[in-house]
């Protein structure tokens, strides 16, 4: 292991970012450096966060300049770069070559459009036998008569989303929601039509409806070393996401499971090595029935939700750090059970739907194996602006479930 300073910087303030730095600390006892367009409560009044707000974060010239002067201003430290949000993520693959003092464990460019895109990256699916569910990719909006269940091969409802998350987000609008679901024709075009109006120019995706609630749906990550060995592999069983317009589908709790039995890894790991893959990567995958599992997509960085990784035992810090370039070749398939959660544990009881689940999740915790995110003792102790802050948070996340969850359909 390299035994220079280790400096974490981070493109970002949310949840992600937190979770980051969190892992950071409680393996190397160090504060991560944050840049980001503004504040977010995620990360504020942190002791283990260093903040920096730079209105035009989001600008790869204005990025390449504060990461160049944080690298002059820290010439002996070895430091370790993440993007904490999909945009973020997508400038540092793009611009890796020209930030060499920083280890970034991401995938190279040349993969970025073959993977980031779900219509590209469903063809990579059909290569290495990965399911996914039934899709019809469409570059324009349809007429009712093109949407049809007979012309799409799948019965309404059906989910609507766009291909790239990435350039979807630069164009909001009234009703900007991350995933849809059309009842009928009418209903999917006029989706369609409000998306491409709003300036969007990418693929949308028409995809059959999975039946199921949160508690179906699993989440995978991967980190791959910098030649492309996947090197770990952890499993989570989520219990809820949250619904709101724009946080639909974001992991709020998850119960850890053993990978080495679940159906779709070894195709998904045979699919990292073989493309070359580097770095983490993030899956989501929803239980169809039986041993059918269909993954929908991936995210080129760590989840929003990475801690549920390092909180069963398999801290993702270390595994930037002293994976990354050891010249091993051993995968770590985690098999420990943990519990994680960003919202009140009783949340995550109340609205989870299998309770056979939320019996493991208390279980879990009365064994001491669970972790949330932002209870994070160090940070909290003596801390009273960062405590009141967390109390709001998780207050806040009981109103959202109150007013979203009953209405929200998955």
């Amino acid at each position: 292991m390299n035994k220079k300073e280790i400096i974490p910087v981070l493109l970002g303030a949310d949840l992600n970012c937190y979770n980051l730095a969190r892992a950071f600390h409680e393996a190397y006892g160090v504060v991560s450096y944050a840049f980001g367009r503004y504040e977010i409560s995620a990360t504020k009044y942190s002791k283990i966060i260093r903040f920096t707000t730079v209105p035009d974060m989001d600008d790869e010239t204005v990025m390449l300049r504060v990461l160049t002067d944080f690298a002059d201003a820290h010439p002996d430290a070895q430091l370790y770069l993440f993007g904490c949000t999909d945009d973020y993520a997508a400038m540092i693959i793009r611009r890796r070559a020209e930030l060499p003092r920083y280890i970034a464990a991401c995938p190279d460019a040349a993969l970025y459009e073959s993977l980031q895109k779900k219509a590209a990256f469903y063809q990579v699916c059909d290569q290495y036998g990965i399911p996914y569910p039934d899709t019809v990719v469409l570059d324009e909006t349809p007429n009712a008569a093109q949407v049809t269940e007979e012309a799409l091969g799948f019965a309404y409802p059906i989910i609507v989303k766009p291909s790239s998350s990435v350039d979807y987000w630069k164009y909001p609008f009234d009703g900007m929601k991350k995933v849809y679901i059309a009842k009928d024709p009418a209903d999917t075009v006029k989706i369609i039509g409000e998306i491409y109006k709003s300036g969007y120019p990418d693929k949308m995706i028409l995809q059959k409806l999975i039946p199921g609630g949160d508690s179906e749906m699993r989440v995978l990550t991967a980190f791959s070393d910098e030649t492309g060995k996947v090197r770990a592999m952890c499993l989570g069983h989520t219990m809820i996401e949250e619904h709101t317009p724009k946080g639909l589908g974001n992991h709020a709790a998850i119960v850890t499971e053993p990978v080495a039995a679940f159906p779709v890894a070894e195709n998904i790991k045979n699919m990292l090595e073989a493309i070359g893959y580097t770095g983490f990567s993030n899956f989501d995958i929803k239980h169809a029935g039986g041993g059918d599992y269909r993954v929908f997509e991936i995210n080129l960085r760590q989840g929003r939700s990475n801690y549920y990784v390092t909180g069963s035992g398999m801290n993702i810090a270390r595994l930037a750090v002293e994976k990354w370039q050891d010249g091993g070749t051993d995968c770590a398939m985690q098999e420990t059970a943990a519990f994680w959660h960003h919202v009140p544990a009783g949340v995550a009881y109340r609205y989870t739907e299998d309770k056979a689940l939320v019996q493991r999740a208390k279980e879990l915790k009365r064994k001491g194996k669970s972790t949330c995110s932002l209870q994070y003792p160090y940070d909290l102790r003596g801390n009273i602006l960062r405590r009141l802050c967390v109390m709001e948070q998780l207050r806040r996340q009981r109103g959202k479930f109150r007013k979203y969850y009953p209405k929200q359909e998955r």
